[in-house]
């Protein structure tokens, strides 16, 4: 059984080039015969490729618990091909009334809206594990929707105290939608929620994010790149529903464009006692770290020593200089401020020599329309800047207060800036190439 070795110790911050298992393949003789059935021909395809298709047998609405009985076990290499639901088992579908999505939620109290595929058992997965998630390929339905409930949830529930919803066609040739007329939002699929079960027993909301990752909504977990979750129970047990077309960062309104996925094909492996405490998203030019709370300054507080431990592995420096890093060549956004603990991410180069720092303007510029706003308090700066975007595009292009609130949901691009306890900056943009001739 090989070993990891001391640098892949630390290959989680790193390009990992080697995954150990302490498990063995198994024979389709020693499956059921539902679980054979489920594995089909896949001779290009590193270990076996199963089909799991959402049903209400091999789903769940609005929770996870770790006494579940899984749909699936898989071993480590193995890919699937997961279908997901639309929310509250597939009832948030064209047609649904805003008052109707209100009723699910007040009618379901405790439970989240989200339905999700799983849990799939991964054979070697242990505590103290990593499970390591690529994404291969994401396809979406050929719709999606955009809500606020009438003063429920958002950031700003008391100031929409009258809800929306609004139904998209996702145009996948073109891979854009059309949200209001002349506007158009690129679709980039991702999951909202995907993660492992907690270590506390018990049925728990899909809603709160956190080291188990779950609703995590960050948009950069597209096709191609890569989850790494730490373990907490026998098997991992993953899940993934909650599934996105598009979204802004922030999901003001609590909504992205929320839609079903006809495919997220993956890869499942397990990295074999990797210490890793919250998860981290490899892409093609960075690995993400992230941070969640209730307290938006808290959540950069978990995020600034996520990023410092990156540093310090990736560059071999003192923590002091680790953490100075972050500021200087990281690219950091707020994820959202809406599932009760809030999220931040950064974005940090994999090459040392390179920085991902974005810009952060403070007023409109050629490309994007600009809010911003700096305070003590985190969540204070992120209300006045987002609140400010809602406004502007009244002001400015003519959106009524709903669709502004909606558009600023699925589109705006939420940074931070400066990050010192005593002012931390939001900067609020929003592409102006997202308004489109009309014919």
């Amino acid at each position: 059984m090989k070993k990891l070795s001391k640098n892949l110790k630390v290959s989680i911050t790193l390009a990992l080039v080697g995954i150990a298992f302490g498990v063995g393949a198994y024979t389709l003789e020693q499956l059921s015969p539902e679980a054979q059935l489920r594995i089909v021909p896949a001779s290009k395809v590193a270990g076996h490729l199963h089909l799991l298709p959402a049903t209400m047998e091999t789903t769940q609405w609005g929770w996870f618990d770790n006494a579940q009985a899984p749909v699936m076990t898989i071993m480590p290499g193995d890919s699937v091909v997961i279908e997901t639901m639309m929310h509250a088992h597939n009832q948030v579908v064209p047609g649904m009334t805003v008052e109707a999505l209100k009723k699910l939620r007040t009618d379901n109290p405790g439970r989240g809206p989200h339905t999700v595929t799983g849990p799939i058992y991964v054979e070697g997965a242990e505590p103290g594990d990593v499970l390591k998630i690529k994404l291969n390929k994401i396809v979406p339905r050929a719709y999606g929707t955009n809500f606020n409930i009438p003063g429920m949830f958002g950031e700003f529930p008391k100031d929409f105290a009258d809800g929306q919803v609004k139904y998209l066609y996702l145009d996948m040739d073109r891979k854009v939608t059309e949200f209001v007329p002349g506007v158009e939002i690129p679709v980039r699929p991702f999951p909202g929620t995907i993660g492992v079960a907690r270590a506390e027993p018990g049925r728990y909301s899909t809603v709160p994010p956190g080291p188990y990752a779950g609703n995590m909504d960050i948009r950069e977990l597209t096709a191609g790149t890569t989850l790494y979750v730490p373990v907490f129970v026998k098997g991992a047990l993953l899940w993934t529903g909650d599934s996105h077309a598009a979204q802004g960062n922030g999901e003001i309104n609590l909504t992205a464009i929320e839609t079903a996925f006809k495919e997220m094909n993956v890869t499942v492996d397990v990295i074999k006692g990797e210490k890793l405490d919250w998860p981290r998203i490899e892409t093609s030019k960075s690995w993400i770290t992230m941070g969640y709370d209730k307290d938006l300054n808290k959540a950069l507080d978990i995020l600034k020593a996520e990023t410092a431990k990156y540093f310090a592995a990736q560059r071999k420096v003192s923590a002091e200089t680790a953490a100075a890093l972050m500021s200087k060549v990281s690219d950091c956004r707020i994820s959202e401020v809406v599932n009760i603990n809030k999220g931040v991410y950064c974005m940090n180069p994999k090459d040392a020599k390179s920085k991902l720092s974005a810009e952060h303007p403070t007023a409109e510029t050629p490309k994007y329309f600009v809010t911003a706003a700096t305070d003590a308090d985190l969540n204070k700066a992120m209300d006045t800047a987002s609140m400010a975007m809602i406004g502007l595009l009244q002001e400015k292009k003519g959106l009524s207060r709903l669709d502004a609130y909606g558009l600023a949901s699925v589109a705006m691009d939420c940074r931070l800036g400066a990050m010192a306890d005593s002012g931390k900056s939001v900067h609020c943009l929003m592409p102006k190439s997202l308004w489109v001739a009309q014919k």
